[in-house]
């Protein structure tokens, strides 16, 4: 079966979706420089909840980007480390968040622009 995320129908979206989010790309990058336990994940990761890491973490397990190593010490250590498949996605989600720091100020001056002119070839709605 030929795959193009460009179909509504094809599954790769799903996986676009999920390595495409703030949090999946964030996570990855922390965990490139080697296994991390959970707090010092949330440490690193200012504002997200711990909801939103615990759930980043079961679909990055879940779809095999991650392990988790349990190790039975008291307290339970937990350590978080990327796969293979994990670390094969590192490079451009490191892209993308270099883009993201280089451009910011251009982007925001676009929607600054953009915020404060009226569009283009829109007339405005009119009630009937």
């Amino acid at each position: 079966m030929i795959r193009d995320v460009y179909l509504k129908m094809c599954p790769c979206r799903d996986l676009l979706d999920m390595v495409a989010s703030k949090w999946t790309a964030l996570v990855i990058g922390d965990l490139e420089d080697g296994p991390k336990r959970f707090g010092e994940l949330k440490r690193r990761l200012e504002g997200v909840s711990q909801k939103m890491l615990t759930q980043t973490l079961r679909t990055l397990e879940r779809d095999g980007l991650v392990t988790r190593t349990v190790y039975p010490s008291v307290p339970l250590r937990v350590e978080y480390e990327l796969t293979e498949l994990g670390r094969s996605v590192t490079e451009p989600l490191a892209a993308l968040r270099l883009w993201a720091q280089k451009n910011y100020e251009s982007v925001a001056e676009a929607r600054e622009t953009f915020d404060g002119s009226e569009p283009l070839g829109l007339e405005p709605a009119t009630t009937r």
